[in-house]
């Protein structure tokens, strides 16, 4: 067997394009009787939810201290453009949710960087010096890498 390779499918994709066709078929008939949108099956969730925690420990995404945050995003804007994907148009749902859950991520880590440059700023405007004073046995290390990583960005130096 050492020619082929195991596939391991955490999602039937078969399975999943079936539950859709299904839940497809549920919002077409409460949007001709004007009733509101089907509430999503607990399988289709499940699925997102694989599906973002899958995608989220690949190496690109696996050491982002903010990983849980992505993942809710990502699963939040599945659970947003689930109408959206039509069982006409792709049988390959598990691809579209994916890419969705990608870009998701993307945004979250964006957002993220932001906000650590708005706190670098808010430190380096400051007078951060009286932040960084050490305990009585002189210890510095910490506070002094702190200090020059401020120091760095303050100059433009990243």
């Amino acid at each position: 067997m050492a020619g082929k390779r195991r596939k391991n499918n955490f999602i039937d994709n078969k399975e999943m394009y079936a539950a859709f066709v299904d839940y497809r078929k549920k919002v077409d008939e409460a949007k001709a009787n004007g009733d509101p949108k089907p509430i999503i099956p607990r399988y289709i969730g499940k699925c997102f939810l694989d599906i973002a925690e899958h995608l989220s420990m690949r190496p690109n995404f696996s050491n982002y201290m903010y990983r849980q945050d992505m993942v809710m995003d990502a699963v939040e804007n599945c659970v947003v453009y689930c109408a959206n994907f039509d069982p006409e148009k792709s049988k390959n749902p598990f691809s579209y949710f994916t890419q969705v859950c990608w870009y998701a991520f993307i945004r979250r880590i964006g957002k993220e960087k932001r906000q650590i440059e708005i706190c670098d700023k808010i430190i380096s405007k400051s007078d951060y010096g009286e932040f960084f004073e050490g305990d009585q046995m002189g210890s510095f290390s910490d506070y002094n890498m702190i200090k020059d990583s401020v120091d760095q960005r303050r100059k433009g130096n990243k």
